[in-house]
């Protein structure tokens, strides 16, 4: 038996008026979803545990079967996994994204756009470097990921720090938050010389020149030290790999003991490669029981507040993802979820924890499906809720 799990990250949406009171997830066209969902069975699945920010680090963890109450401590430290590098008992990490942020008159700062206009992997890695070069130290120490996602490690006290994503905060008014770097004994110093040090950097005055936006700051968030939680062959007894351009997934991949394939040209985007991910999933059940398929774009498009990108992400999703994996099992015996993580409406740019739809399809079972396309009315119509992650992996391993 072979487990395959595809997750469209934030593709679970509210209606809009703009889709005729449809959400995203039931305008966009899925015809591969629509017919696994109708074979199969639709369920709600609660992946943010009462009490805990909705973030795709906690979704995550429950969506491979653990309790993010007892093994969650942060997501920087998950991505610390994923970029090999190691923390040691008083290393606090820290997720650093490259923003764009407006400055008013009184030196009051605006989120204009917490990825700096998606940034490329490249030029973000000299910004970085740069940085690292200038403000490294013997407890501070830059490391560079991709895009607009890095991350910097404190090796002393951090004392108390009121952070949150950029992402929650797009095109708001973020003086608040930016006043507790601005007054913390660490970060005062770090965020005011970065600032000045990205201002001039040939990076961003090209991207200027060349219409982009620039990124002109660190956003510091998502701190944490390392966790520690048991492999997903001793918890389940399975072999595993996942599939993600993203960090954090491949961080969680590392603690959960699970293969990390990593497809060139993987960006997190809309121009991720997707045809790559899914050969790559298909090999990867060749030698392991398991396989988990991670895909932002949704999630990014939801953030931005970009309607007609997200439907093209969920489509893509379906065409490119779904379809392909699916058709390459035909014969094969394996059970499939297709889910997101956690809703990101476009109306409030950022994540919910409501309970998020989800498919089980059986492709042995006689039994008769549920009948029903894929979408967030039709999941919630079926009135069967799954609480936790481990309850998801108990019914997709029917344990």
């Amino acid at each position: 038996m072979k487990y395959i799990i595809l997750v469209g990250d934030g593709m679970a949406d509210f209606p809009l008026a703009e889709l005729g009171g449809k959400t995203p997830l039931e305008a966009a066209h899925t015809p591969a979803m629509d017919a696994l969902a109708m074979a199969g069975q639709l369920h709600t699945l609660q992946t943010v545990p009462d009490g805990m920010a909705p973030g795709s680090d906690v979704a995550n963890l429950s969506l491979l079967g653990y309790t993010p109450e007892r093994y969650y401590t942060g997501r920087a430290p998950l991505e610390a996994a994923s970029l090999h590098v190691p923390l040691a008992d008083n290393d606090t990490a820290f997720r650093c994204n490259l923003v764009t942020l407006a400055f008013d008159d009184h030196n009051r700062p605006t989120m204009i756009d917490y990825s700096a206009d998606h940034i490329s992997t490249q030029e973000a890695g000299e910004l970085i470097a740069t940085l690292a070069a200038e403000l490294n130290g013997p407890d501070l120490a830059f490391y560079p990921g991709v895009s607009y996602r890095h991350l910097l490690v404190v090796g002393q006290p951090i004392g108390d720090l009121a952070t949150a994503p950029p992402h929650d905060h797009s095109g708001c008014d973020v003086s608040a938050l930016w006043s507790g770097y601005l007054t913390h004994p660490i970060f005062a110093s770090l965020v005011t010389k970065a600032r000045a040090i990205l201002a001039d950097h040939p990076v961003n005055l090209a991207r200027v020149k060349a219409g982009l936006r620039p990124a002109n700051a660190i956003w510091l968030w998502g701190e944490g030290k390392a966790p520690t939680m048991p492999t997903m062959h001793s918890h389940y007894g399975l072999s595993g790999a996942l599939i993600s351009a993203v960090d954090l997934l491949k961080g969680i991949a590392v603690y959960a003991g699970l293969e990390v394939i990593n497809v060139p040209g993987a960006t997190g985007y809309l121009d991720t490669n997707y045809q790559g991910k899914a050969a790559a999933a298909l090999k990867a059940l060749e030698d392991n029981d398991l396989v988990f398929v991670h895909v932002e774009a949704p999630d990014e498009a939801g953030h931005q507040g970009l309607i007609k990108e997200k439907i093209q992400a969920i489509e893509d999703f379906d065409q490119k993802i779904v379809k392909p994996i699916v058709d390459g099992m035909a014969g094969q015996d394996f059970r499939l979820a297709i889910t997101c993580d956690h809703y990101t409406p476009i109306l409030l740019k950022t994540h919910t924890a409501r309970p998020v739809p989800i498919v089980i399809f059986d492709a042995k079972s006689t039994a008769t499906g549920c009948g029903l396309k894929y979408n967030e009315n039709n999941a919630n119509s079926a009135q069967s809720l799954l609480r936790s992650g481990e309850e998801f992996f108990s019914l997709l391993l029917q344990r």
